[in-house]
């Protein structure tokens, strides 16, 4: 099945998986999203992923994080830029998301980042989805 949107796709997956409070949501393998859930789970909002592969196709499987009391670390799925709309920011424009609660997950030249590292690394780049 062609998904015009991946990006979404996997956002859309996860929140799927989180109101059903699922453990582990498997999602179509792409490097892109790879990238993505790296810099998830670098800022605490997911436990780990691992590549599978069965039958020749190859997935993702992410391990969803949840707090003590059984309520997701993730509250909120936003995609920000979109295939249609593109969205790009320099490095002095990405502001923290929800003061510094959340995080803006960036691709950059130096790779896809949070936020946070764009500032520190001063590169900007486009915004893919905010977290938090």
């Amino acid at each position: 099945m062609s998904v015009s949107d991946p990006i979404a796709d996997l956002l859309t997956r996860m929140r799927n998986s989180i109101m059903t409070r699922k453990a582990v949501v498997r999602i179509p393998f792409s490097g892109l999203k790879l990238q993505v859930l790296e810099v998830l789970k670098r800022e605490g909002f997911v436990k780990n992923f691992e590549e599978v592969s069965d039958e020749g196709k190859k997935d993702i499987l992410v391990y969803l994080k949840y707090a003590d009391n059984g309520s997701s670390v993730i509250s909120t799925l936003q995609r920000i830029s979109k295939p249609g709309c593109r969205i790009y920011n320099k490095a002095k424009e990405i502001k923290p998301v929800l003061n510094g609660l959340g995080i803006s997950v960036v691709t950059t030249p130096k790779g896809v980042l949070s936020d946070r590292e764009c500032r520190t690394q001063q590169v900007g780049g486009e915004v893919i989805c905010e977290i938090w």
